[in-house]
C-alpha cells in the first residue's frame, strides 16, 4: 500500500518520461490514482450491505471493495482499451496503461491480499516483498512533482541564484532523468521480490519446513514475520532478517479450550465453515480459543502471528463466534486489521 501522493508521483514520472504534456499529462496522473476511487464506492457499500443477501453482498464486495476489482487485471485492460478507442493515441494509451499497472503492482508488493484475476477467480494472492514505508518506494515518486514545481517557480522568476541554475540544469536533462528514475524503480521492484524468495528458501532449509512466500510479512525494510505448522498442535512463528537470519521463534498452540466442553471440535468446525463462507481471507494460520457455559459456546478465531506483530495491522484480525447450545442461532463479532470489535450482520456468512 503506497500513499496516494506517491501513486500520483509515479503517474507524473511516467507521463514526463513519455514526453506527455498538458491535458494528457494530467490525465495520466489522474489515472495513477483511479483504482483508489473504490474508497468512495466502498463507503456507500458499507451503509447498504446490511440489507443485502449473503450472495449479493459477496459479489458486490468483489466489485467495489477496496483493492478488489479496480485493482484487477481486467479493470486495467478495460480502461486501457477505452483510452485507445477514445483517443487512438498509442503514446497516451501506453502512459495510461503504465499508470494503472504500476498502481496495482505497487499495492501488490506492499499491501494486503488482493484478487487480481477477478472475476475469473476469487482466490486471493499477494507478494508482500516491500515494506509499507520503504524509503525508496515512497520518496522516489516525490522527486518528479518537486522538480516540476521548482521548474515552474524558476520560469516565473520566483527563485534565483544557484537554485535557478540547478533547475535549468535539470530541465536540460529531464528526459534522461525521468527515464533513469523509472529504471531505478523497476530494478528495485524486481530486486526486492527476488531477494525475499532467496530469504524464504534459506529459512525453509534451516527449519526443514515449507515456509510460505505469501504469508511472510515485512515488518521493516529488512525484517519479516512468518510462520508454519510445526506439528498437529502448534505453529512455529519466526522473526527473520536478510542479514540476521532467524532472530526469534515462538510456539503457538492451535487450539485452546477453557472449561469442560466435550464437543468443542464441532463448534470449531462450525466457526471454520462460517469464516470460509465470507469474503475475508486475512487469516493464514488459524488459532482457535474455545470457552462456554450451559447456554453458549464462544469460539475466537485469530492468526498465530497476531501477538508478535509490533506495529502494522496487516493480518491483525480476530473473529468471535457465539453459538447457542440449544439452537442453530449464532452471533459474530470481529475486530479487523487492528480495529475495534463490532458485530457483523448475518449476511456475512449466509
Amino acid at each position: 500500500m503506497v500513499n496516494v501522493i506517491s501513486h500520483m508521483g509515479v503517474g507524473l514520472l511516467i507521463g514526463l518520461a513519455l514526453g506527455l504534456k498538458g491535458d494528457k499529462l494530467r490525465a495520466v496522473v489522474l489515472l495513477s490514482v483511479l483504482p483508489d476511487l473504490d474508497y468512495i464506492l466502498y463507503s456507500a457499500f458499507v451503509f447498504t450491505e446490511i440489507s443485502l443477501s449473503p450472495e449479493a453482498r459477496n459479489q458486490l464486495f468483489y466489485l467495489i471493495g477496496h483493492r478488489e476489482f479496480t485493482h484487477s487485471v481486467l479493470f486495467i485492460v478495460m480502461v486501457t482499451l477505452f483510452i485507445w478507442f477514445k483517443t487512438k493515441d498509442w503514446l497516451f494509451t501506453v502512459g495510461g496503461f503504465q499508470s494503472l499497472f504500476f498502481h496495482s503492482y505497487l499495492d501488490y508488493v506492499t499491501s494486503w491480499k488482493m484478487r487480481p484475476l477477478y472475476p475469473f477467480s476469487t482466490d486471493t494472492s499477494i507478494m508482500r516483498a516491500v515494506y509499507f514505508f520503504d524509503p525508496l518506494l515512497n520518496l522516489l515518486p516525490l522527486l518528479p512533482p518537486f522538480i516540476v514545481i521548482m521548474g515552474s517557480l524558476s520560469n516565473m522568476k520566483k527563485i534565483n541564484g544557484k537554485i535557478r541554475s540547478f533547475c535549468t540544469l535539470i530541465s536540460n536533462i529531464d528526459d534522461k532523468l525521468y527515464s533513469s528514475l523509472i529504471l531505478l524503480l523497476l530494478v528495485w521492484l524486481t530486486f526486492m521480490p527476488i531477494s525475499k524468495a532467496f530469504l524464504i528458501n534459506h529459512i525453509s532449509e534451516i527449519e526443514e519446513a515449507e515456509i510460505s512466500y505469501q504469508s511472510t510479512y515485512p515488518e521493516s525494510v529488512d525484517k519479516f514475520l512468518t510462520a508454519y505448522s510445526y506439528n498437529s498442535t502448534h505453529y512455529k512463528v519466526l522473526r527473520v532478517g536478510y542479514l540476521s537470519g532467524i532472530e526469534e521463534s515462538f510456539y503457538v498452540e492451535k487450539v485452546s479450550v477453557e472449561g469442560n466442553i466435550s464437543d468443542f471440535e464441532d463448534y470449531i468446525k462450525r466457526a471454520e465453515n462460517l469464516y470460509r463462507e465470507g469474503v475475508s481471507d486475512e487469516i493464514d494460520y488459524p488459532v482457535y480459543s474455545v470457552s462456554g457455559d450451559n447456554n453458549t459456546v464462544t469460539v475466537t478465531l485469530s492468526d498465530a502471528r497476531n501477538p508478535y506483530l509490533e506495529e502494522l495491522a496487516y493480518f491483525k484480525s480476530f473473529y468471535r463466534f457465539i453459538f447457542d447450545r440449544n439452537s442453530t442461532e449464532y452471533e459474530v463479532y470481529a475486530g479487523m486489521y487492528g480495529g475495534q470489535e463490532e458485530r457483523l450482520g448475518k449476511n456475512w456468512y449466509g
